[in-house]
């Protein structure tokens, strides 16, 4: 029986992931406007991400008998200078992430509440190429620049992601 401590953890990160996707959408919108749609659809697709994460917590928790608390949170960030900043929060933002997924972790491990173990293993894994996703991009921003041919390069090959639930 997982304690009220890792419970509460699960509900918050339902919470967590659910404000990702809202401050990606916010990274969105700020690509949108500046007329660049291939990175606007990569945030899109990061939120819809986001979205399905958290709903792996909600699900996993009724699996194990407890009941999702879903809480609100405070509006995302949505006024950016650049590109480079949007992807260096956005890096920043994963690397909370993960600090947040491995702490429930330790609390799981501590417990040897191994469902919640076995779980959160596949969050160690996703996280790591979201980082890693992530860090790439904002290298290729910084090694283009923001006004330059690569910087269109660059959007047209964001236009091609798609989220695929797998």
């Amino acid at each position: 029986m997982p304690s009220k401590k890792l419970i509460e953890k699960l509900n918050e990160q339902i919470k967590h992931e659910f404000f990702s996707a809202q401050y990606y959408l916010a990274m969105a919108a700020f690509c949108s406007e500046k007329s660049l749609d291939g990175f606007a659809n990569f945030f899109i697709a990061q939120a819809a991400e986001e979205r399905f994460h958290a709903m792996k917590f909600f699900d996993f928790l009724t699996e194990i008998g407890q009941t999702p608390v879903i809480t609100g949170f405070e509006d995302p960030k949505r006024d950016f200078s650049s590109l480079e900043e949007v992807f260096q929060l956005s890096l920043e933002h994963e690397k909370l992430v993960t600090r947040l997924i491995n702490d429930i972790l330790e609390i799981a491990q501590d417990e040897k509440h191994h469902p919640t173990v076995s779980f959160l293993q596949w969050f160690v894994d996703e996280q790591v190429e979201e980082e890693d996703t992530v860090n790439q991009i904002l290298d290729k921003i910084k090694m283009v620049g923001e006004n330059s041919p690569g910087t269109l390069f660059l959007d047209g090959e964001l236009g091609k992601r798609k989220f695929s639930a797998e």
